[in-house]
């Protein structure tokens, strides 16, 4: 199993998880989900307490990846299968994503 924070502005939001058997899960931290100012981390994942689940990564989480070239570099540098979604996630998405997500490790 590896897990990932998943942080919003610096501030943690909910931890990503891949578990054994290839499934993914995502439950939103509780005191980020009792802040009115925190925001949902996408419309795709509306604030609540139940956990997301799904057979495949995410797309909100897939989409933070490269692709083609550079996504061949990367995992080439890194050491990485390129059928590694997650952890290609957890290598490349600390600190310069698009956007105001990050994923830190656990």
């Amino acid at each position: 199993m590896r897990q990932a924070e998943v942080l919003s502005n610096r501030v943690v939001a909910g931890i990503l998880t891949e578990t054994d058997d290839g499934r993914y899960t995502f439950k939103y931290d509780d005191a980020y989900l009792i802040d009115a100012d925190s925001r949902a981390i996408s419309l795709a994942f509306p604030k609540r307490k139940e956990e997301y689940s799904s057979d495949e990564l995410f797309p909100f989480f897939f989409n933070m990846l490269s692709e083609g070239a550079n996504k061949a570099i990367q995992c080439r540098t890194l050491k990485i299968d390129e059928n590694d979604s997650f952890g290609l996630l957890l290598a490349t998405a600390k600190y310069d994503t698009i956007g105001a997500i990050t994923i830190r490790e656990l």
